[in-house]
This record gives structure tokens, C-alpha cells and sequence, in this order.
């Protein structure tokens, strides 16, 4: 079976720019990322996970229809990875490396701002292109801003995106019709979105609590996440992943959590492990009522209830498409210069939920009792589209 790597990565996110910032935040001793803000929610103060500091603007040249936050996002993570993806291009030529990037919210903010200056003054704004709101867009500028002419394409199923598009990469790269992959995901922030998931009655004012008896829903955040993936040996590599669909509920996840588990299970065999060699579980962890209920009843299932797991979007937010790739980025930090073990650990109450299966929540300062060789990482979305990453240390 061919083998895919992680042979480079970037992100942006609410624990700061850059992976080392990330890293830092990820196994401080005290929960940081999350910032209380009316920014996106006038009148209500919310805990969101926003970007520290100012993202770098694109550049002025660059086309309108590529103008816009997201983008910015995905330019800033691009940064640390553009070196070794030039030399991939370099290598195999501009037709031989992809760009998969899971998207879902693209545009939104500028096309908002544009219909509000319509509805003022019957006009849309000069620095608006329909195009920004595409979801294809943010792999057609990759692909603009590196020369890519190889496949380039978006997977938009909400926040399974980025984990879903992980996967697509490797089938690209498995059968041969690319050398190199750049991918990942983002999404940025917007009213919008803050809106719609506060009208599912989904949307919690303080730091997410998954796992609790309190909690009480989700933090929105923002980011981007990018990978070069190719079949040459890495730091990190894609052992396996898994993707069912519940076809249960438009919103909710199949309460016994059949889909979650079809997709943990194809990823472990896939990878070729037993459960019990999975060192430590990246949780979806939303803190909403039917999320961590079935998602603690699915890892118990498949995996028992010992193994160390913990949500890590109390650190980041929920950044929505790029979720799933943000949490590869954790699981790389995991496996990766880790000799002490550390564990991300699970920020809550620590009131826990006893109507919920009782998996094993990871304390802060924990450590695995050896260095990580397997990480799990679930993403689960609306739809009932099921995504498992396992990653593993080269």
C-alpha cells in the first residue's frame, strides 16, 4: 500500500501565527485563543476564536475575485510551507501537484458588506466580485499564487471539510495522478456565520465546556491550515482515514453514533492498527448537547474508554471548514519533537456529564506513557458527514 506524508505544514489560528506560537499555546499550563468580543455579534458578548494580530494583507496586484479574508488566511499558513512546496513544483513540474483545501465559508464577510452598501445605495461596491463568495476560490488562488496547474479543487460538507480534503489528497497522490499535494483548509470568521449557528440555539456566550454536564455549545473561530503532501518520506504520515454519511438530520448527528464509528473503524484499517494502539484521540468536541454525547458513545465503542482524549476547541474555536486541518496540526505537534509525551490537554470544569459514555479526558500537564506514535482526529459535520484522520509519527 502506498504511503502518504505530512512533509510540511503552516497554520493560522486563534493560539496564534505560526506553528510555533500554536505549539505554545496547545501545551500551555492555562487556556489561551479565545477572546471575548461583540465584534461579530453586536450587543452580545461572545467567546470566539480569532486570529491574534493583524493577518498580512494580499497584495494590491493580486485580482479582485480574490481579494478577501480568507484568502488572506490561507496566504499567511502558506508562508511557512511555500519554501519546500516551490521545490515540489520545481521538482515535478506545475502539473503534477494538486491543491484540495475543505472550504465553507468563502466570501461571506465581503459579500455581506456588499449587499449592506447595495441596500444603502442600490449599487454594489467597486471592490466586490461575486467570485470572492465561491468556494472554489480559495483553490483557484493557491494554485494562481504558486503556478499550480495540476488538479485544484474545494470539498465543502461544513465542518468535515478540511479532513475530508486531506483524505481526497492522498487518493490523488495514492493513484498516481499527482506528485504533490497542497492541502488543508480555512475559514474565516463573519457575522454571518456567528448569526446563523446562534440561530440553532448552538452558539456558546462562554469558553465551550465539551464533555460537561455544563456545557452549553460552541465557540465559532477562524483559521487556516496547510500541508504538502506527497509520497516521499516525512516527519508525519497519513496512516489512515475513514468517511461515512448518517443521512440522519440536517443538523444533529446520528445519536448512537453508527456513522462516527464506521469512520473510526475504515481508519484504523486503513492504517492497518489495532485500537489499542492509538495513543492518543483529537476529539471533535463541539460542547453541544448531541455532539459529545454521540461522540463519546462512538470512541467508547471502538476504542474503549481508557485511551486519553481531549477537545481542543476550547484553545481554537470551532473554525468550521479548516477544523479538521487546524486538529492535524495539533496531532503533528503531538507526534512530532514531543519526547516528554505531552498530551493537548482538555479545558473544562471538570464537572462531567454522567449521562455520557465515560471516556478518558486528558488533564493539563498530562503525558502519554511514551512518546505518541498514533493520533486519532474526528470531524464530524452537518449532514451527518463523518471524517477520521489517524496520523503517525515517521
Amino acid at each position: 500500500m502506498t504511503a502518504v506524508y505530512l512533509n510540511a505544514m503552516g497554520v493560522v489560528c486563534a493560539l496564534g501565527q505560526g506553528a510555533a506560537a500554536v505549539r505554545a499555546g496547545l501545551f500551555a499550563p492555562a487556556p489561551s485563543g479565545l477572546v471575548e468580543t461583540t465584534h461579530y455579534s453586536p450587543g452580545r458578548p461572545l467567546h470566539l476564536g480569532c486570529i491574534p494580530g493583524d493577518v498580512p494583507a494580499l497584495p494590491a496586484t493580486l485580482p479582485l475575485r480574490f481579494q478577501s479574508r480568507n484568502n488572506a488566511l490561507l496566504l499567511a499558513a502558506l508562508a511557512e510551507l511555500r519554501a519546500p512546496v516551490e521545490a515540489a513544483i520545481g521538482r515535478y513540474g506545475p502539473t503534477r501537484v494538486a491543491v484540495v483545501l475543505g472550504i465553507s465559508a468563502a466570501g461571506l464577510e465581503e459579500g455581506a458588506r456588499a449587499a449592506r452598501q447595495l441596500a444603502a445605495d442600490g449599487r454594489w461596491p467597486a471592490d466586490y466580485d461575486y467570485a470572492q463568495q465561491e468556494m472554489g476560490n480559495g483553490a483557484a488562488f493557491l494554485a494562481h499564487a504558486l503556478g499550480i496547474r495540476g488538479p485544484s479543487h474545494v470539498i465543502s460538507t461544513a465542518c468535515s471539510s478540511s479532513a475530508k480534503a486531506m483524505a481526497s489528497a492522498a487518493r490523488l497522490l495514492r493513484a498516481g495522478f499527482v506528485d504533490a499535494v497542497v492541502t488543508g483548509g480555512a475559514d474565516a470568521l463573519s457575522a454571518f456565520t456567528v448569526a446563523g449557528f446562534s440561530a440553532l440555539d448552538a452558539v456558546s456566550a462562554a469558553r465551550c465546556n465539551p464533555l460537561s454536564v455544563n456545557r452549553s455549545g460552541i465557540n465559532i473561530g477562524e483559521a487556516a491550515a496547510l500541508f504538502l503532501m506527497t509520497r516521499e518520506a516525512g516527519p508525519v504520515r497519513l496512516a489512515g482515514w475513514g468517511e461515512s454519511s448518517d443521512a440522519h438530520h440536517m443538523s444533529a448527528p446520528e445519536p448512537t453514533g453508527r456513522g462516527a464509528i464506521a469512520a473510526m473503524r475504515q481508519a484504523l484499517a486503513r492504517a492497518d492498527i489495532a485500537p489499542a494502539q492509538i495513543d492518543y484521540v483529537n476529539l471533535h468536541g463541539t460542547g453541544t448537547q448531541q455532539n459529545d454525547a454521540m461522540e463519546a458513545l462512538a470512541v467508547a465503542e471502538v476504542l474503549g474508554c481508557d485511551v486519553p482524549t481531549s477537545s481542543t476547541k476550547p484553545l481554537t474555536g470551532h473554525a468550521l471548514a479548516a477544523a479538521g486541518a487546524v486538529e492535524a496540526v495539533l496531532a503533528w505537534q503531538t507526534l512530532v519533537d514531543n519526547a516528554a509525551g505531552l498530551l493537548p490537554p482538555h479545558w473544562w470544569d471538570g464537572c462531567r456529564d454522567p449521562a455520557l459514555a465515560p471516556i478518558t479526558a486528558v488533564a493539563p500537564g498530562d503525558s502519554a506513557t511514551r512518546p505518541p506514535k498514533y493520533v486519532l482526529s474526528n470531524s464530524f459535520a452537518f449532514g451527518g458527514s463523518n471524517a477520521c484522520l489517524i496520523l503517525a509519527g515517521a
